[in-house]
């Protein structure tokens, strides 16, 4: 058992290694360093005929890796919140980095209790870490486009009412904002540009970002371009429709604020009076850990704390 555990730890020590790497390597290369490099390999080539300049994007450096990532569902909607959130690595150094911290976790848990449950749990929990932090990184880079986008429509609607073109008050956009909102738009200009139809280039910009009140521009844009109508009216309506919305949204915050402090104090309840237990009688608190029927308990508790974590979860979530 001793040798498994040992040959455990170092494959996962490997596998963590390596994810450390790649991600150092692919934060390492800047944007100017991998065009240099791209356009130093087509001189090589000669302009050769052959050649695939069409911006592709791989979910792992490894073709074996590639072709089963590819083919997984999961694995491309991991791509696309990647995205959104901005983060370098690929799928495959992501993937490899969670399974390696996983991994490591339940190793050095069950080298000190030598429980399978508890050493899973661990295990379990470091390896959806990586996940929980990129779902909190894309949801609050989703946040801040959210809070920006009522402006940058004011400022489209402000440039056609100037008399300017609608791809021009687009470019304001990008020139203005900061990130999220410039560099989204300034994608959009740049597959107009490369010759993407404009009502195609903003339905991918709604697939980069995950904002419901942006599908309600592209759409009345695009129904606009068909049908006709007076744009900078109905640019000026759907920012105000967007800032009206997102002060219900702030209001609904505000007002389920109790039930996520008190969801707070309820999970974290039982931790702290264990721990005082543990300080004043450990003996007293030991059963809970060295025993079967106490093992037992601690797991049913945490599983009921989870059902009850989800179930004020869903009573504190409030769409608008």
């Amino acid at each position: 058992m001793e040798i498994l555990i040992a040959l455990a730890f170092v494959v996962s020590l490997f596998f963590l290694l390596m994810g450390l790497r790649a991600l150092v390597l692919g934060l390492g290369k800047s944007g100017q360093a991998r065009v240099r490099q791209r356009l130093t390999a087509m001189d090589k080539r000669g302009r050769a005929l052959g050649v695939d300049i069409e911006r592709r994007r791989s979910l792992s450096d490894v073709p074996w890796f590639q072709r089963g990532l590819k083919s997984l569902s999961w694995a491309r909607a991991l791509d696309a919140t990647l995205v959104q959130a901005q983060v370098k690595a690929n799928v495959g150094v992501f993937v490899l980095v969670a399974a390696a911290a996983g991994l490591a976790g339940f190793v050095a848990a069950f080298a000190l209790t030598a429980g399978y449950a508890f050493s899973a749990a661990v295990g379990l929990c470091l390896g959806v870490i990586p996940f929980v932090w990129l779902r909190r990184k894309c949801k609050r880079r989703m946040f801040k486009f959210e809070r920006g986008l009522p402006d940058a429509l004011d400022l489209i609607a402000r440039a056609l009412q100037a008399g300017h073109a609608f791809s021009q008050g687009m470019r304001m956009v990008a020139d203005e904002f900061g990130d999220p909102v410039g560099p989204e738009f300034e994608k959009t200009l740049d597959e107009i540009n490369f010759g993407v139809a404009a009502d195609q280039a903003l339905r991918n910009l709604t697939e980069r970002v995950s904002c419901p009140d942006l599908k309600f521009f592209v759409v009345s844009v695009n129904i606009q371009r068909e049908t006709g109508g007076n744009l900078a009216e109905i640019v000026t309506n759907i920012a105000r429709l967007v800032r009206e919305r997102f002060k219900l949204k702030g209001k609904v915050r505000v007002l389920s604020a109790e039930g996520k402090l008190s969801a707070y104090v309820l999970l974290a309840l039982p931790f702290v009076i264990a721990f005082v237990i543990k300080l004043i009688n450990p003996a007293y608190m030991g059963l809970l850990f060295e025993t079967e029927q106490g093992k037992v308990m601690a797991v049913g508790a945490l599983g009921m704390m989870a059902a009850g974590a989800v179930v004020i979860r869903k009573m504190v979530r409030i769409k608008v």
